[in-house]
């Protein structure tokens, strides 16, 4: 490792997830998932039904496109439903309509709470842009764009591969590698020359199958040997973690 940060000599790039990893917006998505879940589950099961977990959450919705998340969580209940049109509204018995119900609950949500930032990772973003690295944001989320905004880092961030664009361009989403290469072809830089960091372990699954230079696990829920089974090769609680260890 070398002493810039705590990144292997070769790395010219970083690529970070973003909920969970910058901002602290991870918490916000799972609660907006969970009140999403339950009112489904609820009027499948009634009051009785089995309520929405944060296993299922790592499990099963973390990390993915919004969709994904919907029709695996779903699976495992036993829950099959029509893929429905993106435009289907929240209340539509669709894959799409539960995922637009999800979005406008973590919208609802995020207007409550707002965004913040986690302190390590402005801290380490600045000491990334001060060193030359160049940066970018990938993130299933849809809203990545306003969420960097309104957390007020966007100057630190040259590149974003969102919810958006992996629809635009026709990328798979996460845990497949696809989102984070087309970062790393828009900074300039080869999967080896690029470090991701991830909090989800469908995240880390595709920085490894990435083939990438560097795959941070950010354990902020108390993950880390999950994160290390999906293929981190380093995991921390703190980023300031890699900049003490170098």
């Amino acid at each position: 490792m070398s002493a810039v940060l705590g990144l292997p000599d070769d790395v010219r790039a970083c690529l970070f997830d973003l909920d969970g990893v910058l901002t602290r917006t991870a918490s916000v998505h799972q609660a907006a998932w969970k009140r999403t879940f339950d009112a489904v589950l609820r009027e499948r099961d009634g009051d009785g039904f089995a309520a929405f977990t944060d296993d299922d959450y790592l499990a099963h919705v973390d990390g993915k496109p919004r969709k994904d998340g919907v029709r695996d969580f779903l699976t495992s209940r036993g829950v099959s439903l029509p893929e429905g049109e993106d435009d289907d509204p929240a209340d539509a018995a669709t894959i799409a309509g539960v995922g637009n119900r999800k979005n406008a609950d973590f919208l609802a949500e995020l207007a409550d709470h707002g965004v913040g930032i986690f302190d390590d990772a402005l801290d380490y973003l600045r000491a990334a842009r001060n060193a030359g690295l160049r940066i970018a944001v990938v993130t299933a989320s849809a809203n990545g764009g306003h969420v960097i905004s309104t957390a007020g880092f966007a100057d630190l961030v040259e590149v974003r591969v969102d919810g958006v664009v992996t629809r635009a361009r026709g990328l798979a989403g996460k845990p497949e590698p696809d989102t984070y290469l087309e970062a790393a072809r828009e900074l300039g830089v080869t999967a080896a020359q690029a470090a991701v960091f991830e909090d989800a372990q469908s995240g880390v699954a595709a920085g490894r199958a990435g083939a990438f230079g560097l795959v941070v696990g950010v354990d902020r829920v108390g993950q880390a040997d999950a994160l290390r089974a999906a293929g981190a090769d380093v995991v921390v609680s703190d980023l300031s973690q890699l900049v003490d260890g170098a």
